[in-house]
């Protein structure tokens, strides 16, 4: 039933992944629910993840033309500060991490909820490159690496916030931004699933299972895209977000 569940999870995060967003928020409970500690349980979770960010890098690589002259600073950035975030991630017990996930949670539900009224703000205060002038250049490279710290730490709620970072650099082109996200998950993903390896804190049999669910979940979706309402689904993530946040809050302070 374990191995089921996760399967499931995977499929639902997945599919739920490419057609809204917030795959995370089914994926790493699963992994709770089937016994896997916290921490190992987060780290599983990055390690489901990784395909689905390197391959959707993959298929937006000619959008991401524009900007290639930005992926080598903005991956040596992923790079450096995923890494310090898997690191933060490694010296936190299981029982400090699991008072910690309700408020994670809450804030990357909140992100999801709020999100695209969060992008359209920033886009309409930063278009045409404005935001890079007005903010410098040094100032988003610090925002930047304050999202990838928090992404190596807790993959959840990431895309969005990269999503805010690059509206606020002054980018319009969702396409193109879609892509940069990804191309940054994936690296802070990469970075961070091989420091949790390296100290043995990935649960590689639960979370292959997840891994696998949520590769096909995300490939069926994408093919049957058209035939399923979005909003639908956004609902649906966020009605389970909010239930998922308030059970996590009523185990650790309950």
């Amino acid at each position: 039933m374990t191995e089921i569940l996760l399967f499931v999870a995977g499929l639902l995060g997945g599919a739920v992944n490419s057609l809204a967003g917030g795959g995370s928020f089914i994926v790493f409970p699963a992994l709770l629910f089937a016994g896997v500690p916290p921490v190992l349980a987060n780290a599983s979770n990055t390690y489901a993840a990784l395909p689905g960010y390197a391959s959707g890098a993959v298929g937006y690589w000619k959008a991401m033309g524009q900007y290639r002259d930005k992926l080598i600073v903005y991956g040596l950035v992923a790079a450096v500060f995923g890494y310090l975030g898997a690191e933060l991630l490694l010296v936190v017990s299981d029982e400090q991490f699991s008072k910690v996930v309700p408020w994670l949670m809450t804030f990357a539900v909140a992100l999801f909820i709020f999100g695209n009224q969060l992008n359209a703000a920033l886009k309409a205060r930063s278009g045409g490159g404005r935001g890079m002038q007005a903010l410098g250049s040094v100032l988003l490279l610090v925002l930047l690496a304050a999202v990838c710290t928090y992404g190596g730490f807790f993959n959840a709620g990431l895309g969005i916030l990269l999503l805010a970072f690059l509206a606020m650099a002054g980018m319009t082109d969702i396409h193109a931004m879609n892509g940069l996200k990804l191309y940054v998950s994936s690296i802070v993903a990469l970075v961070a699933v091989l420091r949790f390896a390296f100290n043995d804190r990935i649960d590689w049999y639960h979370g292959s299972i997840a891994l696998v669910g949520v590769t096909i979940g995300g490939y069926v979706a994408a093919r049957l895209a058209q035939y399923i309402p979005r909003d639908w689904i956004r609902i649906g993530v966020i009605v389970y977000g909010i239930g998922m946040t308030g059970y996590f809050f009523w185990s650790a302070y309950a």
